[in-house]
């Protein structure tokens, strides 16, 4: 008698056990669930990148300082960077585009009141 109830409640409890086990599993392969464990692990990779950027800038100050005291380059007292000039327009582009100018006041393009365009309606 104590055998056969030993036994039935071994037999319940594991049917329990598997039961809430299979539930838990079916939970987290519903879309919603799915969607916010991928939704955490890209706000956890999100947060790595922005710490390995935080290291690699940190290193790059460093290495930065280091070949500037080695070359005798001094940095300025107050800690800022020195900013690049602006960038320069080549020359050559200036020159061709004052030429472009003088030919269309030569051939009277820029004082022409009729429209050249093709794709305009007649």
């Amino acid at each position: 008698m104590f055998r056969r109830t030993f036994w039935f409640t071994a037999g319940a409890a594991a049917g329990v056990w598997a039961t809430t086990k299979v539930n838990r599993k079916l939970r987290q392969l519903t879309p919603e669930s799915l969607a916010a464990q991928a939704a955490n692990r890209a706000i956890e990779t999100g947060h790595r990148l922005k710490d390995f950027a935080l290291d690699v800038r940190a290193g790059m100050v460093q290495r930065e300082a280091e070949l500037g005291e080695a070359l005798g380059i001094e940095a300025p007292a107050d800690g800022t960077r020195n900013e690049l000039p602006g960038q320069r327009r080549p020359a050559a582009l200036d020159a061709r585009a004052e030429n472009h100018k003088q030919d269309e006041k030569h051939y009277g393009m820029l004082d022409s009141k009729h429209s050249y365009n093709r794709n305009e309606d007649h």
